[in-house]
């Protein structure tokens, strides 16, 4: 059985991102090795000009990704993430999507591959060291959470930190179960 015709028997022959029946195409998700069906999504062609940035997003259509974001396969889950990314800087219901999805760590180590490859940023800590995804940070100023009550003190550990792929100085983490964003000059490595 070829790649297409697994894929379009696994997706029901519909775009596995946005369910649309039109012109499907087979997307191998990046980094690949080797084709395989379990590395490749089926998207119809407006999805993929976006995916591969052909052609500007349209917010509006990535809603779709509220509900592909849940999928169980995991080159649906990365292509759904790095999607929630891209638009999560301009939108407040694309971070809200990224903070409530869940990913195994594999499937999450394989979505941020790409997306530290495709990024010329460079996260830096207050000393100037650089920061990678997963790191441990400590906050070196106690820290006011906008929204709520909570105060991050200094001192606290910051685990398993994310990168904003689009601002330098941003990085995501758990502080006391709440997912915060943090500016790099608040933290040390």
């Amino acid at each position: 059985m070829t790649i297409a015709a697994a894929l379009a028997e696994r997706s029901n022959n519909q775009c596995e991102l946005c369910t649309s029946t039109t012109n499907l195409d087979v997307y191998e998700v990046p980094p690949v090795n080797e084709a395989h069906s379990d590395k490749c999504v089926y998207l119809c062609q407006l999805c993929k000009d976006q995916v591969e940035g052909q052609q500007d997003l349209n917010a509006n259509h990535w809603h779709c990704l509220n509900d592909s974001m849940w999928s169980q396969v995991p080159a649906v889950q990365v292509v759904a993430y790095r999607m929630l990314n891209r638009l999560a800087t301009e939108n407040g219901w694309a971070q809200d999507a990224l903070d409530m999805l869940y990913l195994e760590d594999d499937t999450r180590a394989w979505a941020e591959q790409v997306l530290a490859e495709d990024d010329d940023i460079v996260h830096l800590d207050s000393n100037g060291v650089k920061l990678n995804a997963g790191d441990t940070v400590t906050l070196i100023k106690d820290l006011d959470v906008k929204g709520s009550s909570l105060v991050a003190k200094r001192g606290t550990a910051v685990r398993n930190i994310r990168l904003s792929p689009s601002n330098s100085e941003h990085i995501e983490g758990r502080v006391e179960g709440q997912n915060i964003v943090i500016l790099t000059k608040f933290v040390k490595k």
